[in-house]
C-alpha cells in the first residue's frame, strides 16, 4: 500500500528503488558512475568502491574523512572516495537517512558542480518508509572552532539551522550571506548552487592533479573581475548558497544527525569536519533522542521535505 509521504513522521527513510547516475569525476577527468541503492535501518549512507577486487565499504562518517582540500574525501585501508560532500547534501536535504553508494572509482561525478541532479536522480527513486525511530544529537553547549579568521561554531537548538558568511576580495563575490533551516527552507534554495574556482589557480591545480575534469559544464569560473560562464549566475549569491550546500553535506558525516544553531564565518571543508569531530569527542556535548522527545518536532531538520515533497510516494512498511 502506498501513501503520500508525512513529514510529520519520525521514521527513518530509504530510497524505494536503486538509481544510477553517471557524470565525470572534477579532479580525475575520468568517467564515474555510481548507484544508490537502498539500505536496512540503522545503516546510514555507506559508500562501495565496487570496482575494486574485493569491494570496500567506506561508512559516510567524520571518522573515516582522509582529506579535506577542495574536497571531502573518505578512505579506509588505504581505498579513497573523493567529491562526496554534494551528493551527502542531497540525500541530507531530501530525508534519506539510510541508502548504500556503489562507485565504480575513486571519485563520485561532479555532475553540473551542485546537488540538484543527485536531487532529481532520489527523487526519481521515491521514498521508503522503515517504521523505525531516527534519532538525533541534541546539542547541550556551545561548541566553537577558530582557524585563523574562519569560525565554525554550533549552539542548542531544536532545529538544524545554518548560518554562513563569505568574503572574498572578488567584485563578484564580495560579502555574502545566507541562512538555512533544514526541514523547513526549500531545499531548492541552496541545491542547485554550483562549485566555482579562479582561472588563476586552474594551471597550478592541474599540475597537481587535480580539477582534470573541470569546465564551465560543472563550475563557476572568474577571472580577476568577472564571472567567464557564458550563461553567468543562477542566484546573484550563487557562491554563499554553495557554501551552505558543502556545509549540510560535511554535517551529514555525524554519526547521529545533528541538531543545532550553526554559524559559519569564511569556512569550508576543514573546519567543518573539525567542528563535528568536536561534537562527538565528548559525549556530554549532546544528548540523543527520538524526534518525538524534541519540542515542535516539525521544525525538526530530519523531518524534511515538507513543501517539496507533497506528492512523493512512500511504500508504508518495514525495509
Amino acid at each position: 500500500m502506498h501513501r503520500r509521504f508525512d513529514p510529520k513522521a519520525h521514521h527513518q527513510v530509504t530510497i524505494r528503488r536503486e538509481v544510477r547516475i553517471e557524470g565525470i569525476g572534477l579532479h580525475s577527468g575520468k568517467p564515474a558512475t555510481l548507484t544508490l541503492k537502498p539500505a536496512l535501518p540503522n545503516t546510514g549512507i555507506v559508500f562501495v568502491r565496487r570496482d575494486l577486487e574485493k569491494p570496500v565499504a567506506i561508512p559516510a562518517t567524520f571518522e573515516f574523512v582522509t582529506q579535506t582540500r577542495l574536497a571531502t574525501t573518505l578512505g579506509r585501508d588505504g581505498v579513497t572516495i573523493s567529491t562526496v560532500e554534494h551528493l551527502l547534501s542531497a540525500l541530507k536535504l531530501l530525508g534519506v537517512d539510510n541508502a548504500l553508494v556503489e562507485v565504480d572509482g575513486p571519485e563520485v561525478p561532479i555532475m553540473d558542480g551542485s546537488a540538484a541532479l543527485f536531487c532529481d536522480a532520489i527523487l526519481s527513486a521515491g521514498f521508503f518508509d522503515q517504521s523505525v525511530a531516527r534519532k538525533v544529537a541534541v546539542l547541550k553547549k556551545r561548541i566553537e572552532v577558530r582557524k585563523g579568521d574562519k569560525i565554525a561554531l554550533i549552539e542548542p537548538s531544536n532545529r538544524l539551522q545554518i548560518k554562513a558568511k563569505i568574503e572574498w576580495a572578488h567584485p563578484a563575490i564580495g560579502t555574502q550571506e545566507l541562512s538555512y533551516t533544514l526541514g523547513k527552507s526549500d531545499f531548492r534554495e541552496v541545491s542547485k548552487a554550483r562549485t566555482f574556482g579562479f582561472l588563476k589557480d586552474v594551471e597550478a591545480l592541474k599540475k597537481a592533479g587535480l580539477v582534470q575534469g573541470g569546465s564551465y559544464e560543472n563550475a563557476i569560473v572568474l577571472d580577476e573581475t568577472r564571472v567567464v560562464n557564458p550563461e553567468g549566475l543562477r542566484y546573484s549569491d550563487e557562491f554563499v548558497r554553495h557554501k551552505v550546500l558543502d556545509a549540510i553535506g560535511d554535517f551529514a558525516l555525524s554519526p547521529i544527525p545533528i541538531i543545532g544553531n550553526v554559524t559559519l564565518v569564511k569556512a569550508g571543508h576543514e573546519i567543518h569536519a573539525e567542528l563535528v569531530q568536536s561534537i562527538f569527542s565528548n559525549p556530554e556535548n549532546y544528548e540523543v533522542k527520538t524526534l518525538d522527545e524534541i519540542e515542535s518536532p516539525v521544525d525538526s531538520p530530519i523531518a524534511v521535505g515538507q513543501r517539496v515533497l507533497k506528492s512523493a510516494r512512500v511504500l508504508q512498511g518495514s525495509f
